[in-house]
Order: C-alpha cells, then structure tokens, then sequence
C-alpha cells in the first residue's frame, strides 16, 4: 500500500471520528428533561392551531384565577381573555406536572370544545408561571404559558 494513500485515509478517518464525536455530544434532545427549553414557553399567553386558523392572546390579557379547593381537595384553574369574558377560557384540574384532564372546559372564540390538557409546569402560588398542553378532540391543538394571578 502506498504510504500517501494510506495517510489520507487515516486523515480522513480520523475526521470522521472528530465528526461523529462532535454529533454525538452536542445533539439537542427534547424529552431528556435536560434541553434548556423544556421550562420556557415559545408564546407568553395562549397559542391555537384549529382548522388552519391561528388564535393568539397575549397574557396580559389572560386572567388566571386558581381555586384550591374546587371541589374537596381537587384544585382547578380558570384562565379567560379579560377583552372578551366568555368568548374565550380553559377551565382544568390538571395542575401538577404531568398531570391529565380528560374533561376540561374549553372555549375558543366562543366555540366550545372537548379534549385533554396535560400540565408540562405547574405552578400554584401567585406570580408563578403555569404552562398547559391542550390537545382537541377535532384534531387541534393550543398551549397555554400564563402567570397566575
């Protein structure tokens, strides 16, 4: 074997190594708990993907009102859009993390919906921050990162 062909492929080896190394160590992983990402909303207040058609309300014009004692020992929260009471609320027990409603409230754009919310951060006192998944039976999807008031 010639001794140039033989360092170029080592060359190259080694690269690869280096490459495949480098993946390796700096690949972002989302469900390891460890993404620096997995505690931070994308949107503060709520996001909803129904049907093609986009819902945005900031948080500041969410109220979240947490009740402690909803029924016996079940906590809940309510957050509505305080422009237009009624038109818009998710109601949950889902409130610590990991957590899953499957018979939730939910309004958007007055329109009533079933589905599940999953609480991905819980939060219970005031000025903490909750962030909820809620997924609809019709195929849609909205998340909601508020601040409890």
């Amino acid at each position: 074997m010639n001794p140039n062909n033989f360092l170029i492929m080592k060359t190259i080896f080694k690269n690869f190594a280096i490459l495949v190394l480098t993946i390796t160590l700096f690949n972002c992983d989302n469900d390891d708990g460890n993404a620096p990402n997995i505690n931070v909303c994308n949107y503060q207040g709520l996001t909803a993907d129904i049907g093609g058609t986009q819902t945005l309300i900031p948080e500041s014009d969410l109220q979240t009102d947490y009740f402690p004692n909803n029924t016996p020992g079940v906590p809940a929260v309510e957050v509505w859009d305080t422009t237009n009471p009624g038109d818009t609320f998710i109601v949950t027990t889902a409130l610590t993390l990991g957590a899953i409603d499957t018979n939730p409230q939910i309004r958007i754009g007055n329109v009533d919906y079933t589905g599940t919310v999953t609480c991905q951060r819980a939060g219970s006192a005031v000025g903490d921050e909750l962030r909820l998944d809620v997924v609809l039976s019709i195929g849609g999807e909205a998340e909601l990162c508020v601040i409890i008031d």
